[in-house]
């Protein structure tokens, strides 16, 4: 809504694609352009212009959909997965990524699983083998380790103290 109100407010001639997602039907003067960036940067919405920058934006979107895909889902390759969804060698994919975002494609990865762990073990009741099960972890102990290096925490922990806080918050 705010992106099409900005749009139109400078008379833009344009197609929304996708969520966020706008193709511009005409070149716009820079001095609109510049203007159509900063008005939307003052509400934390970044223009991502350059075709390295839309590749990385791309790979991000696929991963954390394919994160939050259904869990029974067949087990694919990380690198088959965003090769096939993209249409692009994953090496190029990894090279472009880890180019533009300053980490690899495993590390994001890596990180998002523990994002969903976290979300898992403070709103659901499941064991940590039902989420090491649900992300195709190879074991609880390959999670646990995971998670521990990132965190520096063990899960148990994490959701002792999290469930703590939020009891001593409503005290």
């Amino acid at each position: 809504m705010l992106l099409r109100e900005q749009l139109d407010k400078l008379g833009l001639d344009y197609t929304i694609t996708g969520i966020g997602k706008v193709n511009l039907k005409k070149t716009i003067p820079m001095e609109k352009y510049q203007k159509l960036t900063d008005t939307l940067n003052t509400y934390g919405i970044e223009v991502i212009d350059n075709q390295k920058n839309i590749m990385a934006q791309q790979i991000k979107e696929a991963i954390i959909c394919m994160l939050h895909k259904d869990n029974s889902a067949p087990l694919v390759k990380v690198s088959a997965y965003l090769s096939d969804k993209l249409g692009e060698s994953y090496r190029t994919l990894s090279q472009v990524f880890s180019e533009v975002c300053h980490i690899s494609i495993e590390s994001f990865i890596i990180i998002h699983k523990l994002e969903i762990v976290k979300q898992l073990l403070l709103t659901e009741n499941v064991s940590l083998t039902e989420i090491s099960y649900r992300l195709h972890y190879s074991s609880v102990a390959h999670l646990s380790n995971q998670f521990k290096k990132i965190t520096g925490l063990t899960p148990t922990t994490f959701q002792k103290i999290a469930l703590h806080r939020r009891s001593f918050v409503k005290n």
